[in-house]
């Protein structure tokens, strides 16, 4: 109470206490002692008298405005004119009463107080309110996906940050304009419907559209809506976008991987009898042509039936290439050496009309491979080089020290960061389309008219490099020709020096070796091998067999050659139940599966032998003897 007069403060707090009104008050009657009451006391309302000796109501008014503007101010006074009166109420005052009517303090003061609440009420709403706005900004702004609001018909109303992060393109252009010029033409049918039917309530999964960038390419967003609406009444279309390019990408590549995968799958289940078969018919086609006199015409009817067989072991190979389920002899390499030695062949391969380049590193870093494969790389990407350039052109081979960093392993999965050594194989050929590119290392997938070529080259290649724990890269342009980036770890170490050409001809033995094979063409080429030779051979159905046949032999057994996978007992178990009994036997193995099964019965080990099917009679011959001798 701004009140001189204690007598007319005590009139004041009678009416308060009429109206029932709970209070705490302190009387001031100076500017000072107003002031400091503002501060210490923080009155919920403030009456004051219209005139004091040296203060007055304007005085209390003007510095309650200034100092706490949200306090109530009530004029008590004797006399006040309806002018005076509205002067105060312009100038901020709540009410004014007068003091023949102080029955009117109570109700004006419950007044000011609700006025005071509700205004307290609604500034605090108002400030949660900013504050809901401020977080909505923050997290409409702050997240990665992009939000937008469409009008009913369509049109860009709102935009957040994210949209020019994805896009690259400036929101507030598009604020305005129709959402469907953001679609690519194909897919807007699909986003036609997707708006369409959250506007009619239905609800809908998000739907993988193409929305385009500022580079004018597209980038593969997946959108979820929701309707918006006022009091029954479609007022807008809320849709929330995610950029899904890369995870689609990702999908598509363990598609393809699982597709790879399952080929490979079905290579090495077939494998077995495949490579059986095969080891029969070369086996037997040699032997016949040792048979034939040199001027016997039947000769020429033999060496095409071993080149039949030849380009279908082939073909298994590429096929288990593919898969990575051969078995490999990796060793440290330098790629150089490798390039040079096959340059020769290479440019035979390419022919007159296609000029072979090569740009080789003067000092290049050394790669842990099978080398066979690797010559089986270059030979594959340099066939399908020559033949996009039909009218001639220029292949160059080139090979590079490489470090990749994070950034670039992230733009080129599979890619892992560190050392490796590049192996570039490009031309000036016809180039792919992109569409061609997607399918480019699929199986048994060729552009070549029918019996041109069996699709198995690439995705050979592609198995070999996998296997070898590197990854292809591949860029093209049709009419512009193509490279191929072939990126092999690099590895510690220098490459020892490639090893010569193997012996024309074989020694023979006089050593006798026990036979173990469940395919009796098998058993049986490998028998006359074997007596051709001069080895005295002992052959059983089975492990079972080979293990009796043992115990009643009275002779020495120098050579147990098994079949892997028998059924009944296996090769690597024969072998740990005969040589106890039988230890100065030597043991090689041999077998038709795939490098997996090998692995899995424990024969990729050091000091292990083993030959892969199907073999040629002088291959198995020399792996004799060299086991033997060893």
């Amino acid at each position: 109470m701004v009140e001189d007069v204690p007598a007319d403060a005590e009139l004041n707090e009678l009416e308060l206490r009429a109206a029932g009104i709970s209070y705490v008050t302190r009387r001031v009657d100076t500017e000072a002692a107003f002031r400091g009451a503002l501060g210490a006391f923080a009155p919920d309302i403030v009456l004051s008298d219209h005139s004091l000796p040296q203060f007055s109501a304007a005085d209390t008014l003007r510095i309650a405005l200034q100092e706490s503007p949200d306090t109530p101010v009530i004029i008590v006074t004797g006399s006040l004119d309806e002018e005076t009166a509205a002067e105060y109420i312009k100038a901020g005052a709540t009410d004014y009463i007068l003091k023949h009517h102080l029955q009117r303090l109570g109700p004006a003061v419950l007044r000011a107080l609700e006025l005071k609440r509700a205004r307290e009420e609604q500034d605090r709403a108002e400030q949660a309110r900013r504050q809901s706005e401020e977080r909505y900004r923050m997290l409409v702004e702050g997240v990665r996906d992009v939000i937008l609001a469409l009008s009913p018909d369509g049109i860009i109303i709102s935009l957040n940050p994210a949209f020019e992060a994805v896009l690259e393109l400036p929101r507030t252009e598009w604020i305005g304009k129709p959402f469907d010029q953001l679609v690519h033409p194909e897919d807007l049918p699909l986003a036609v419907e997707l708006f369409s039917r959250v506007a009619c309530g239905e609800p809908r999964p998000a739907n993988p559209f193409r929305v385009r960038t500022r580079k004018g390419d597209y980038r593969l967003v997946e959108f979820a809506a929701t309707a918006q609406r006022r009091e029954g009444q479609l007022v807008g279309i809320l849709g929330i976008g995610r950029d899904v390019t890369e995870r689609a990408q990702l999908e598509q590549q363990l598609r393809q991987a699982q597709k790879m995968e399952a080929v490979g799958r079905l290579a090495g289940g077939i494998a077995h009898d495949f490579n059986n078969l095969l080891t029969a018919i070369t086996g037997y086609a040699e032997l016949l042509q040792e048979d034939l006199a040199a001027d016997d015409r039947r000769r020429e009817d033999v060496v095409e039936i071993r080149k039949a067989a030849d380009r279908a072991a082939g073909l298994t190979r590429q096929l288990l290439a593919f898969s990575r389920q051969q078995v490999l002899q990796p060793r440290v390499l330098d790629l150089n050496a490798l390039v040079t030695e096959f340059e020769n062949m290479l440019r035979r391969l390419l022919g007159e009309d296609i000029a072979l380049a090569t740009r080789l590193a003067p000092v290049l870093g050394a790669v842990q491979a099978d080398p066979g494969q690797l010559e089986q790389v270059v030979m594959n990407l340099a066939v399908n080089s020559r033949d996009a350039m039909p009218g001639g052109g220029q292949l160059t081979i080139e090979t590079a020290n490489v470090d990749l960093d994070d950034a670039f392993a992230r733009e080129h999965h599979p890619a892992r960061p560190g050392p490796y050594v590049l192996l570039a194989v490009s031309d000036t050929g016809t180039g792919m389309s992109a569409e061609v590119q997607a399918h480019l290392f699929e199986p048994f997938f060729t552009t070549k008219e029918k019996g041109k070529g069996t699709g198995l080259g690439l995705a050979t290649v592609y198995g070999i490099v996998k296997h070898s724990g590197g990854f292809i890269s591949v860029y093209s342009e049709v009419g512009h020709g193509t490279t191929f980036k072939i990126y092999i770890p690099r590895v510690e170490g220098s490459a020892p020096p490639r090893p010569g050409a193997a012996p024309a001809s074989v020694a023979r033995g006089t050593e006798t070796v026990l036979i173990a094979e469940d395919q009796p063409a098998v058993r049986a080429v490998a028998r006359q091998i074997l007596a051709r030779h001069g080895y005295t051979v002992l052959e059983a159905p089975s492990g079972e067999a080979a293990l009796d046949l043992a115990a009643r032999y009275s002779g020495t057994i120098h050579l147990l050659l098994t079949d892997v996978v028998m059924s009944g007992l296996s090769g690597p178990e024969l072998a740990r139940r005969l040589l106890p009994v039988r230890p100065e036997a030597r043991v090689l193995f041999m077998s038709g599966y795939t490098g997996e099964a090998i692995v899995h019965h424990g024969l990729a080990a050091p000091g292990i032998h083993y030959i892969q099917k199907p073999f040629a009679p002088e291959a198995l011959a020399a792996k004799v003897r060299e086991v033997l001798d060893g």
